[in-house]
């Protein structure tokens, strides 16, 4: 077999000797690891604690069904009893309320979702009871405030900052968005669990790529071995299989988790092409092409497929299921039970992406997305006025709200950063920039698509991870490297620092409309800043 000699890379240096060689190659391709730090995983960790306390504090507060948790926290509690959503009577909520959680009807419900989120709600109601709201709550909760530390790491290893990565994380635990949303039951925050776990496991992916990379080439060029003509292998990547579980699954709470895989797909590979080029090892385009990206499309798209398709066994078990048996309804009696229950299954998709693209009923709280990024339209989770004396008014007239609108300055400076991370990755080519904006391209973008369809600013919660990386990425630039003059570093931190405080005052000051407190209708107005939220 013809072999080619691995052509050197301009910032190695042949005469060293192999670790410092390949340490040389790992801050070439930026796969240098971060040491080990226990002060890191304390603060992450202090992080995790401060947003967990924020979403359990006063949980089953409210002893009612919100929003749309009418749809899938009796969509959970069925699943985690009878392997499919069941169909319930007219107005069954008060009776759910009142711990009558088994008035369900012995026959399948049509629903338009996948199953993985509700399968999610429904094993808090397995471990705390489904008669108490923190039944209800608790898996969406921990999901929340899980996100808040997995949110710090990611950052930490993206933008290589310690200080960067509990910004984020602090930003993300005090977010009126994500706050609200962890502590209703809702798909959308599940959606983001996973999508945000698929991104974190791509990037450990992708060091552990370089480094195995740094390392064969440093080898290469230390012994002068020849490498062959296809190129340096990938090697197994477990943590990219990992991806494809987790995006499946993404997929399997809502189907616009298949944007997030085909983006994540493209930037993954992406990745490996940028290494193998950044090297200059010879052929890289069509070595990444054949050696990552052929593989990566099986590792994701076919592990993803699987576990999508897996997340419906209770469906595929059961004889209850809507459309169970459609195939043998219409025309298949009596063929293969296997073929036959794929053939529902996909009738049952076409129904409902049929549904999904043609909902365009009117709706208060509907808004383009064209807004969700400055929040213009947030979404009313819950609202109740009372007159005084009631639940501790001490005012002529009080309102206790759940609005799910995000800290105005969280938004609008993020909205600000995602145009300059933009910039940047199109003037500097930063692949930390791109990285940063992935999540808005695949949670983001694919809604423009969709304007005339009923939607909802509470989606934005699935890529706001993604604006808060944009958000910390611009502070990360404006208090400058650690080789910047330090009075321009001091001037930048001390900027950062009156911003930061200044996020959480608002949020100290917004705390009230996220969590349903009872307040003074006059102190209520204050806190609508835009004519478009209440």
């Amino acid at each position: 077999m013809p072999t080619q000699e691995m052509t050197r890379p301009r910032d190695a240096d042949p005469e060293a000797d192999p670790a410092s060689t390949r340490s040389a190659l790992e801050r070439l391709l930026h796969a240098e690891p971060l040491p080990a730090s226990r002060l890191a995983w304390a603060g992450a960790l202090a992080v995790f604690a401060l947003a967990l306390a924020l979403r359990l504090w006063g949980l089953g507060g409210i002893h009612e069904l919100i929003f749309d948790e009418t749809y899938y926290v009796k969509d959970g509690y069925t699943l985690v009893h009878h392997g499919v959503e069941m169909n319930w009577p007219d107005e069954p909520d008060e009776a759910f309320e009142a711990g009558q959680v088994d008035s369900y009807e012995d026959r399948g419900a049509y629903v338009v979702h996948p199953s993985v989120g509700k399968w999610v709600i429904g094993l808090g109601m397995l471990a705390l009871g489904a008669d108490d709201p923190w039944g209800w709550r608790i898996s969406v909760a921990v999901l929340g405030a899980l996100s808040v530390l997995m949110l710090a790491r990611i950052t930490r290893r993206l933008l290589r900052s310690t200080g960067l990565g509990l910004i984020a994380g602090g930003l993300l635990a005090i977010d009126g968005l994500h706050l609200a949303q962890s502590r209703t039951s809702l798909l959308d925050l599940v959606l983001m669990f996973f999508v945000l776990a698929a991104f974190g496991a791509l990037l450990i992916d992708r060091d552990a790529f370089r480094r195995r990379l740094a390392a064969v080439t440093a080898r290469a060029i230390d012994t002068g071995e020849s490498l062959s003509v296809l190129g340096i292998s990938g090697g197994l990547r477990p943590w990219r299989l990992a991806a494809g579980v987790l995006l499946g699954l993404a997929c399997g709470v809502k189907w616009s988790g298949l944007y997030f895989l085909a983006v994540f797909g493209i930037m993954t590979v992406l990745w490996d092409w940028w290494a193998r080029r950044r090297i200059r090892e010879d052929r890289w385009l069509a070595n990444g092409f054949f050696r990552d990206a052929v593989p990566a499309f099986f590792a994701m798209v076919g592990t993803a497929a699987l576990t999508y398709l897996a997340s419906w066994t209770g469906w595929f078990a059961s004889d209850k299921g809507y459309y169970r048996h459609w195939a043998e309804e219409n025309g298949h009696e009596g063929g293969n039970p296997v073929l036959n229950a794929l053939r529902s299954l996909w009738h049952y998709h076409a129904q409902a992406y049929e549904f999904h693209v043609g909902l365009d009923s009117e709706h208060p709280y509907q808004a383009s997305p064209v807004g969700w990024l400055l929040q213009i339209r947030p979404t009313n989770f819950y609202y109740r006025s009372y007159d005084f004396g009631e639940m501790g008014c001490q005012a002529e007239k009080c309102g206790a709200q759940i609005l799910s609108v995000g800290n105005p300055l969280i938004w609008w400076l993020g909205t600000l950063a995602v145009l300059v991370t933009l910039l940047v990755g199109i003037i500097w080519r930063d692949g930390r920039a791109w990285a940063a904006l992935s999540g808005i391209i695949g949670g983001y973008l694919p809604w423009l698509m969709y304007l005339d369809r009923t939607i909802f600013t509470f989606y934005a919660v699935v890529f706001e991870p993604w604006l808060i990386l944009c958000l910390v990425y611009v502070m990360g630039l404006v208090i400058g490297p650690l080789r910047a003059d330090p009075e321009r570093r001091l001037a930048g931190t001390l900027f950062i620092g009156s911003v930061l405080a200044l996020i959480v005052l608002v949020s100290a000051f917004f705390w009230p409309i996220w969590t349903g407190q009872v307040i003074d209708l006059e102190q209520w107005r204050w806190r609508m800043w835009l004519p478009s939220w209440p």
